[in-house]
């Protein structure tokens, strides 16, 4: 079997490492449209378009440290090491997917500054196969090569979702998108409307405040326990803008400099030919059996498309999950039986209040949906553990932005924990 493995980023890296392991796998190409891994966590500068005219893929900001402590982090083979912090900063994240890379032999199969630019089942093949087009952007050759199995890998951190703000494209300030986001010193003295409760909403309306006269976060996040500073002014979203004033649902109003959207992105795979059956509509990719495999054209399964989860345990629960299919421990349902179990899941999430665009979205249901994709691959699922510490930290976050990334956890077994918290110890299970 020859594997194509769509970026480089922590998803890439995982399914590459299972891989290169399976006998019945006899070639991996990892294509990586930059000149390094690590996807996300990798800092620049830059903003806008690279020196190819491609987009910068990172959102990644100078200050930014993790919003999950490392005791959850890792992968379930290979832990981020130990240190005094459970909080780190993005350049350690980036040194520890490097050091996972080598040592799972691992970077030696990425193709570096190599775009992909189509994917589409290949005509007239009696099996499945599928034809990879993509450009090495440093000799400007272009080449199609065939696989029999595609992993897309290409994360969904890197196309900023714009909400539709009346208003919002008549605006007489300045808009910007946190995917732009590396420094505060541009926004200095200026009244900024942050729009977004998310972690990166949060985390950037209090760094901000250091330099602004003003900081308005806007969201709709029911309970934020946290005290902020003194310029920095909570209110409920935004129904419209005129000129430089943001009108709220409560009735308020306020002049603001900047409006700075912290909106999240949208899943987006432009190499993906039509005939993939592929459609992505109001974020919800679909037709995807368990958030996985491509219902239309098995041979085809993306990695990291849920949210809110334990991101590195689940690439590697997904991509074991998977494997386990090629490889004959277990049998994938029908085509048939994969979309009715999608349009099954669908329907039960919009019964218990999820919108469409939530359609991907995890937080009290990870737990559930590991299971289920272990007990189908008759492999092992992910401790209970490291989503009870991802539960707490979120909790925490929210109840105190500015002091949470103090805590120092430590895992005791698969089910308890302890934190470490303002000189206080406390076991959890």
């Amino acid at each position: 079997m020859r594997v194509c493995v769509v970026g480089a980023g922590a998803a890439g890296l995982c399914a590459a490492r299972h891989l290169l392991v399976e006998p019945c796998v006899t070639h991996v190409d990892v294509l990586e449209q930059t000149s390094q891994l690590g996807g996300t966590w990798v800092y620049t500068e830059t903003t806008g378009y690279d020196d190819f005219g491609l987009p910068i893929h990172t959102s990644m900001y100078k200050s930014l440290r993790t919003n999950l402590p490392k005791e959850v982090m890792g992968f379930p083979d290979f832990p981020v090491p130990e240190s005094e912090k459970s909080y780190l900063p993005a350049k350690d994240m980036l040194a520890f997917l490097q050091s996972y890379a080598e040592k799972h032999g691992v970077t030696e199969h990425i193709k570096f500054k190599h775009h992909v630019q189509l994917i589409k089942p290949k005509q007239g093949a009696t099996a499945e196969l599928w034809d990879v087009t993509y450009k090495n952007l440093i000799t400007g050759v272009t080449e199609t090569k065939e696989y029999d199995y595609i992993f897309v890998c290409n994360g969904h951190y890197n196309t900023p979702f714009i909400p539709d703000i009346p208003g919002l494209k008549q605006f007489q300030g300045d808009v910007m998108h946190s995917h732009d986001y590396r420094v505060p010193d541009i926004f200095e003295g200026k009244k900024v409307l942050v729009v977004g409760g998310g972690p990166s909403g949060m985390d950037i309306a209090l760094e901000i405040t250091s330099v602004t006269e003003k900081v308005i976060l806007s969201h709709h996040v029911k309970e934020v326990g946290s005290v902020f500073p003194s310029n920095l002014t909570q209110k409920p979203d935004v129904e419209k803008l005129d000129g430089n004033t943001a009108y709220f649902k409560d009735g308020t109003q306020e002049e603001v400099d900047v409006v700075f959207l912290c909106t999240g992105y949208q899943y987006n795979f432009p190499f993906l030919h039509e005939s993939c059956n592929i459609v992505v509509e109001d974020n919800c990719v679909e037709p995807l059996y368990k958030h996985v495999v491509n219902v239309q054209h098995p041979t085809m399964c993306f990695i990291g498309v849920p949210y809110y989860v334990c991101a590195f345990s689940m690439f590697d629960l997904q991509v074991r999950y998977y494997v386990r299919s090629m490889n004959g421990t277990f049998k994938l349902p029908t085509p048939n039986e994969m979309m009715r179990h999608w349009e099954e899941e669908k329907i039960d999430r919009a019964s218990r209040g999820f919108t469409r665009r939530q359609a991907h979205m995890m937080g009290p249901d990870q737990e559930k949906y590991y299971a289920s994709l272990a007990s189908e691959a008759s492999t092992e699922t992910i401790p209970s553990v490291i989503t009870k510490i991802r539960e707490e930290s979120s909790i925490r976050f929210l109840n105190n932005l500015q002091n949470y990334r103090q805590d120092v956890y430590k895992i005791i077994d698969n089910d308890t924990y302890e934190i470490l918290s303002n000189g206080k110890r406390e076991i959890l299970c």
